[in-house]
């Protein structure tokens, strides 16, 4: 009796060689741009002033659309702390400084900026905001409600971070007033007044200072009406104490040759 030949085989063809090897191929690169992102660093400047520009675009800005955090940031800069409640303090200065802009700014000028600093970070704020011209008294609801709010946080703030209130004026003379001699002594009553006003909200007297530097250090030329108004300014900067800083200042003594029976103390 003769065998029945067995039907063709119907099974599907298998996938291609190369297929399997693209697989593992996206496969791997998958897993290197994961592992990429768990290794990289987050800029909070960064972060704050990308969702200020995604909520400008989208129209859901409390203060408006404009979002634009600061002009000149400075890359070569330490951050204050690393913990999370000093970035969410951060962020909240950043969205602050954004609706004071929407507020304040009129007649175009310097605005408030937001920027990194070798130390720490700092808010430059236009003396056209807080003062009239040759004053030293804070004048107009918006300024001192924008000062309030960042009392408010900074007092939130890590006990190791310092206050450094620095005025600042162009390089005119100061003629007839009867208050203030020259721009040393303007200065210097612009950064206490700005002192003050960050105590009575909230801000510890022991963790800030105010300091007045005259017209001697513009970061604008004063041949210009524009770079006038950029130098007359208030910074409120920002400022991490760290350990490692006062050791190496503290060697550093040492090693200029002073005598062994000298005690060096913390302050």
């Amino acid at each position: 009796m003769a065998k029945k030949k067995k039907p063709a085989c119907i099974c599907p063809k298998c996938l291609p060689g190369w297929l399997a090897a693209f697989g593992d191929l996206m496969s791997l690169l998958l897993t290197f741009f994961v592992l990429l992102l768990s290794m990289s660093t987050m800029d909070r400047n960064k972060i704050a002033e990308a969702i200020g520009s995604l909520n400008g675009a989208m129209s859901v800005l409390e203060g408006g659309v404009r979002s634009e955090v600061s002009h000149h940031r400075q890359q070569l800069a330490t951050p204050i702390d690393a913990q999370e409640e000093t970035a969410e303090s951060v962020n909240r200065i950043a969205s602050a400084v954004v609706e004071a802009n929407e507020f304040i700014d009129e007649g175009g000028g310097p605005a408030i900026t937001l920027e990194d600093a070798e130390e720490g970070f700092m808010i430059t704020l236009p003396a056209k905001v807080l003062f009239r011209d040759g004053s030293a008294e804070i004048v107009g609801d918006d300024s001192i409600l924008f000062l309030k709010r960042v009392a408010q946080i900074v007092s939130s703030f890590p006990k190791d971070v310092e206050v450094s209130v620095r005025g600042y004026t162009d390089d005119r003379k100061i003629n007839n007033n009867p208050l203030y001699k020259d721009n040393w002594e303007l200065s210097a009553a612009r950064a206490i007044s700005v002192v003050k006003q960050l105590v009575e909200n909230g801000v510890s007297s022991k963790s800030i200072h105010g300091a007045g530097f005259g017209e001697f250090r513009p970061i604008a030329t004063n041949f210009t009406e524009e770079g006038r108004a950029k130098n007359r300014r208030v910074e409120v900067r920002f400022i991490a104490k760290k350990r490692e800083s006062k050791d190496k200042a503290k060697q550093t003594i040492l090693d200029s040759g002073m005598s062994d029976d000298v005690e060096i103390k913390d302050f």
